[in-house]
């Protein structure tokens, strides 16, 4: 007579799996290869380039406070002169009027960039948003313009700004930098990113194309809008062909007219010229210490990224 067994129950752990089953295995992410050798190269590549903008910039500032006849004797001399003097940028101050080109510069660089980002982000929202017969055309023409060399301009631009009678005045540096095809363009690639059911929501709300434009669209772009900011400025600061052509006046000349007038009368004085140089670029370089995050958020967010 054969007897039934029966199989005692399988005790369960406090996490509710069988004390018998086997323990988990937990795969553990394996480190890809060449990771360690790719960031290695990566950081001797951005200590090169560090170093190749920084080393011109010392020798530079160390040009800029040495004795202009041992500057005239070239590098090694630079170098090793051990008597720094401010002579150069004291001269620069007395000789120039600079305060005055500092002045122009920034007023026609923050006018340049507020008309700028207005304006661009309105043709770029019409260019997104908005469907109208010749949409795309109009935006392959505006693409065809940023191949056209500013150059080729100077010429045109001075005739009509001289048929306004406009010469020697800040809008003539200011009006023909507003119509940027670069800014348009990257402020378009932001506001195709952004989603399009918000624009219907406040549809549904009331809201028409001006008020989803203003209390939508740029609110949500303040990255976009400072990086584009920040770089207009940085290129109508440096503009210097056109000043030069449409400004006579020396009270209305903007920091790189300036300086280079009185570079050209300074001659062989390397020391002032280089003085003059930083002193042109100094407040850039404070300008992207300051919001040089803004600038990456901005440009990451525009859909350039490769």
């Amino acid at each position: 007579m054969s007897s039934d067994t029966t199989t005692p129950p399988r005790r369960r752990s406090a996490s509710g799996v069988s004390a018998a089953a086997p323990p988990r295995q937990v795969n553990k992410p394996k480190k890809r290869e060449g990771a360690g050798a790719f960031n290695a190269v990566t950081a001797i590549l951005l200590c090169l380039f560090a170093a190749a903008w920084l080393v011109p910039s010392l020798f530079a500032l160390k040009t800029s406070v040495t004795p202009n006849e041992t500057a005239a004797l070239g590098a090694k001399a630079i170098l090793k002169d051990g008597n720094p003097t401010l002579t150069s940028y004291r001269t620069l101050f007395e000789a120039g009027d600079i305060w005055n080109w500092y002045v122009a510069s920034a007023f026609t660089s923050v006018v340049t960039v507020v008309m700028t980002v207005l304006f661009a982000s309105m043709a770029a929202y019409a260019l997104s948003r908005m469907r109208f017969r010749g949409r795309r055309v109009v935006f392959v023409l505006m693409i065809l313009g940023i191949m056209v060399p500013g150059q080729v301009l100077v010429l045109p631009i001075f005739q009509e700004l001289n048929a306004v009678h406009l010469l020697n005045t800040y809008w003539a540096v200011i009006f023909p930098q507003v119509a940027a095809v670069i800014a348009i363009f990257v402020f378009k690639q932001f506001f195709d990113g952004l989603p399009r059911d918000l624009d219907e929501a406040a549809r549904i709300d009331g809201a028409g194309f001006w008020r989803i434009y203003r209390s939508i669209i740029m609110p949500l772009s303040k990255p976009i809008i400072a990086a584009m900011s920040i770089l207009t400025f940085v290129l109508v600061w440096n503009q210097l062909l056109l000043p030069l052509f449409v400004l006579s006046n020396p009270e209305l000349m903007t920091i790189p007219v300036g300086l280079a007038t009185v570079q050209g009368s300074y001659g062989q004085r390397v020391a002032d010229i280089q003085a003059s140089a930083i002193l042109g670029a100094l407040p850039l370089v404070i300008l992207f210490i300051f919001f040089q995050r803004r600038i990456i958020e901005g440009v990451a967010g525009t859909g350039l990224k490769g």
